[in-house]
């Protein structure tokens, strides 16, 4: 499913899902958790291996290992493992509700997601969001946004973008051209235009458009949408740009702005390293440091602690220096 970038969770080697299932019921039994073990097991195998595991817990033990968990552990370390856990389709349906639930709605998580997927990922998500919600994705989020940033992510939803990889350069002077005449060169900008480009051509052509555009204009696209967009539909259409461009900065972008500032939006932190750690954390990895000068370990330490801090490491491929 991911030909490009470098994971930091593979699968294990040797891996047993009973000998799991026992050394974690263990980590559990009696008095106290052992919480390295939990990280160990847990953070080491893929999503594919945990969820053997998870079999095997409940056929030996007759228990369900998130129930277990929640249990024995609290706060975002519990967040992060119960995360784990879930099979990835689930864990995204689960975010994209929670982006939707109770007052206001996180568009931010809806972007991260929508903008970022290939069409099966896209429909494997919609079809078991049916399956667990008993309601229609692109209903909610239409139910959920307005105007043009309900009109982009109806676009990305239908996931009909172009796969192929084909490029044609003809092709991408005339979108560029396109594109150029429904933003700068009018008074007011004809957005259908931008979202019917940006979520239907394939990235390779993506690429070749956006480098036209540059060579029209003498600034990026990117320069173009900030000035003409704003709000969600902008940031929507940055992040497209962005993943076209380089995927792995987008990725690093996205954890530098979990832990920047003041606080920490552990929820944003959780789900990029969840959603990455399979597919190209270590391309994301030397993203962040070319960006922000310092490494990504540096950062995940001066803002979390203990066992969740520890486990974020495991997931991320670094060792514990203390």
């Amino acid at each position: 499913m991911y030909p490009f970038g470098t994971p930091t969770v593979v699968p294990a080697a040797g891996f047993d899902a009973v000998k799991d299932a026992h050394d974690l019921r263990k980590a559990m039994k009696g008095f106290g958790t052992d919480e390295d073990a939990l990280i160990n097991i847990i953070c080491r195998r893929t999503n594919e291996q945990r969820q053997e595991i998870q079999r095997q817990f409940k056929t030996h033990f007759g228990k369900d290992l998130i129930e277990d968990i929640k249990s024995e552990t609290s706060g975002n370390f519990e967040k992060l493992l119960v995360g784990l856990l879930r099979p990835i389709v689930d864990y995204y349906c689960a975010e994209l509700n929670d982006a939707m639930a109770g007052l206001g709605t996180d568009e931010e998580v809806l972007i991260e997601i929508l903008c970022t997927l290939s069409n099966m990922e896209i429909n494997t998500i919609k079809n078991q969001y049916l399956r667990l919600y008993g309601a229609h994705l692109e209903s909610e989020l239409k139910s959920e946004t307005s105007g043009n940033f309900k009109r982009l992510l109806t676009s990305l939803c239908t996931a009909a973008r172009d796969e192929s990889g084909r490029v044609d350069p003809v092709a991408a002077k005339n979108d560029a051209r396109e594109l150029l005449k429904a933003g700068e060169l009018r008074v007011g900008t004809d957005e259908s235009m931008f979202n019917m480009i940006l979520c239907q051509r394939n990235y390779q052509q993506l690429k070749l458009i956006f480098q036209e555009y540059e060579g029209m204009t003498g600034h990026s696209l990117e320069k173009a949408i900030k000035k003409e967009f704003s709000g969600d539909v902008m940031e929507g259409l940055i992040a497209i740009y962005k993943c076209v461009t380089n995927k792995a900065e987008y990725f690093a972008s996205r954890l530098h702005k979990a832990m920047a500032g003041i606080g920490t939006n552990d929820t944003q932190l959780i789900r990029v390293i969840i959603t990455r750690s399979e597919i190209d954390m270590t391309d994301i990895k030397a993203a962040f440091e070319r960006l922000y000068g310092k490494s990504l370990k540096s950062w995940i330490k001066g803002d979390t602690s203990g066992h969740y801090k520890h486990a974020l490491y495991a997931l991320v491929g670094e060792q514990r220096s203390s």
